[in-house]
């Protein structure tokens, strides 16, 4: 008789697929069709117990909620590694974090979607961050190409000054014209200021880094975000939810092949004014960031976005 073991079942399936992200629901139906006798043992204690799984939707949602409490157990002795966010997914890998970050950081280098098997670079996120940014949060935004800097300081000292991408929300899209006039008679702002810093892949290896990068990045703005296409370890998130408490920065998840899927982690926390000394310096430094400063300027006057100019 084949005893029902999901530490035994869900190593043996992801070391099978290494590097393949699975979600706890995909691993309890491999399990189901692949260790019917095991399953029905199990279907059998719980009848015994009166717990019964008498049902496969049943069985299905118990498999998939063992799997989840036993998370932490298959990362600390089976080497399984785990993402955040929703929904969580369960993998194996021969590389060390380090290494990833690295394979990562090569595929942005070169620009390949398919290099070593990473399938976007970080480049190819900008465009679809920016769509997906419009289209969920009413934020319309400019990408920042750090290449362009006119300082000396070398493509790794711009990572620390330039952010990814910057946005503006208009906070005055659905009001009456006689309540934006009044506002603008007051000198009330009509927009907040938005600061991106995006990554492929976020782990406890490059954590702080990158979340201080983004802290640099966004000094200026209302709101500044780190944001990757992937989140890895159970600690992350706590660790992220310190130092985003220490200074403001939120983190987003950000799913390229589903934009639904995307969401915001820890919010950002908003700064009321924006950091105009800061600004001035990048403006001086970087003709991209001085495009931005004017088309916000130039909604301020107008009150025309002008959406064919924010690319």
């Amino acid at each position: 008789m084949t005893n029902f073991s999901i530490t035994k079942f869900v190593p043996e399936y992801l070391r099978a697929n290494p590097d393949v992200r699975f979600t706890a629901r995909q691993i309890a139906i491999w399990i189901m069709e692949t260790h019917p006798e095991a399953v029905e043992n199990k279907r059998k204690k719980s009848a015994a117990r009166k717990t019964p799984l008498d049902t496969d939707d049943a069985m299905l949602q118990q498999i998939v909620a063992e799997i989840g409490a036993q998370r932490k157990g298959l990362e600390g002795r089976h080497a399984i590694r785990t993402t955040e966010g929703r929904p969580r997914k369960f993998f194996y890998s021969d590389k060390s974090e380090l290494e990833e970050v690295a394979e990562n950081a090569v595929s942005d280098l070169i620009g390949n979607e398919q290099t070593q098997g990473v399938k976007h670079s970080e480049h190819d996120l900008y465009p679809l961050f920016r769509d997906y940014l419009h289209n969920e949060h009413q934020v319309i935004c400019k990408r920042i190409d750090e290449r362009k800097s006119s300082n000396n300081r070398g493509s790794n000292g711009n990572r620390w000054l330039f952010p990814d991408i910057v946005g503006m929300e208009d906070l005055s899209q659905h009001w009456d014209r006689e309540v934006i006039d009044c506002a603008k008679e007051y000198s009330d702002k009509k927009t907040k200021l938005w600061s991106f810093e995006l990554k492929l892949k976020v782990n406890s290896t490059n954590l702080r880094e990158t979340f201080f990068q983004a802290v640099s990045n966004s000094s200026w703005a209302n709101l500044g975000y780190l944001v990757a296409v992937e989140f890895q370890g159970s600690e992350t998130l706590g660790e992220l939810r310190l130092l985003s408490g220490l200074h403001g920065i939120g983190v987003m998840r950000f799913d390229p092949e589903d934009f639904s899927s995307s969401e915001i982690l820890i919010p950002s926390r908003e700064r009321a004014e924006i950091d105009w000394g800061t600004v001035n310096r990048i403006v001086q430094q970087n003709p991209d960031f001085k495009d931005y400063v004017s088309l916000v300027r130039q909604f301020y006057q107008t009150g025309n976005l002008k959406p064919s100019e924010w690319h």
